[in-house]
């Protein structure tokens, strides 16, 4: 019987690989497959479902085999692991292999969408930015750690930092004011390099069609908005807004038995990056709330003055990521409500 579906476990060097046919049974066992051979391997099948970890690789892999005329779909690690522990004992990669084969044929499984390259590319960008914030705030740590030493101790914000630090420089013995120097000095070029990815991502915004639409919308901006059209596209790997706002873990985790429903935290699952952009979104449009009419901020102000400042973010955070799905999935056809 031909192969309808097969589990890739990915790797460096050595690949792993699981077919089944259409009656379920272990069509295609190949536990070592060298790099060099695996598109081989893959373009000697019949078009068929090729399922993979979303792990480093995978979406370069998925356009090579989406190339080949095979349905790809990667699927978030945490997914797989069920169906690996499910009555077995022990992990290899020809184990991991059957258990994404078997995960992905499962209906509801949900999966991560395939990136192009210049979603890639677009995503690279926020990386780097990322990483050289992360790269300030540890610095900006380290100067209040160092100063810390010398009685000088500083509050958490930032700007205070930078400035305190500089009026105390003079005050450090020779080696701690040369250390502290570089750090700001360090810290400034930092700055620079952010501002700089700043501009990439507002010539991006610009030019894209989809983040002028998404502009549109209170609390996404031309970072939140490039990072949306960049991780998931124009949507349609989601059925509904909701499923994109469970995905972004947005959405509270249900702990519900005997007919009772019980609802928890939301589960903070899917990527951490876009969930704290919409977050932030979310605070800008709650403070900017109390001076505005339209149907959004009284929403929100009602949310706050129900639940808390807090679940109103949250919530407006969800609400943002729903319509953020209506406006790349239905395009021009959506029109928010005023």
């Amino acid at each position: 019987m031909a192969i309808v579906c097969v589990g890739i476990d990915l790797a460096k060097n050595v690949f792993a690989l699981h077919g089944v046919d259409e009656a379920g049974k272990p069509a295609l066992v190949r536990p070592t497959v060298p790099r060099a051979k695996l598109l081989e391997a893959i373009a000697a099948l019949p078009p068929c479902l090729v399922a993979m970890e979303a792990c480093s690789g995978a979406h370069h892999w998925a356009r090579e085999f989406q190339a080949l005329g095979h349905t790809v779909k990667l699927i978030a690690p945490k997914f797989v692991i069920p169906y690996r522990l499910s009555g077995k004992r022990g992990k290899n990669d020809a184990a991991d292999a059957a258990a994404i084969c078997e995960a992905a044929q499962r209906p509801s499984m949900r999966f991560v969408p395939a990136k192009s390259l210049e979603q890639q590319g677009q995503l690279c960008l926020h990386r780097v930015r990322q990483g050289f914030i992360e790269q300030r705030t540890a610095l900006i740590n380290r100067i209040r750690g160092l100063l810390s030493e010398f009685g000088i101790v500083l509050p958490l914000k930032a700007a205070t930092v930078r400035r305190e630090a500089l009026l105390h420089l003079e005050d450090l013995p020779g080696w701690a004011n040369l250390a502290v120097g570089d750090c700001l000095s360090e810290v400034g070029r930092l700055d620079e390099r952010v501002h700089e990815y700043d501009r990439h991502l507002a010539h991006l915004a610009r030019e894209n069609e989809a983040a002028k639409r998404l502009m549109r919308l209170s609390g996404i901006g031309e970072t939140t908005a490039t990072a949306l059209t960049a991780a998931i596209g124009n949507g349609h790997d989601f059925q509904c807004g909701r499923q994109f706002a469970a995905w972004l873990g947005l959405t509270p985790g249900q702990y519900s038995s005997g007919g009772k429903t019980r609802l928890g935290r939301i589960t903070k699952a899917g990527d951490a990056y876009l969930r704290s952009l919409l977050v932030l979104g979310a605070r800008a449009v709650l403070a900017a709330a109390k001076n505005k009419a339209d149907p959004i901020s009284r929403w929100v102000r009602n949310v706050e003055e129900r639940r808390g400042y807090w679940k109103a973010v949250v919530a407006m955070a969800a609400k943002n990521a729903r319509l953020a799905w209506a406006v790349l999935a239905k395009g021009d056809a959506f029109k928010l409500a005023v």
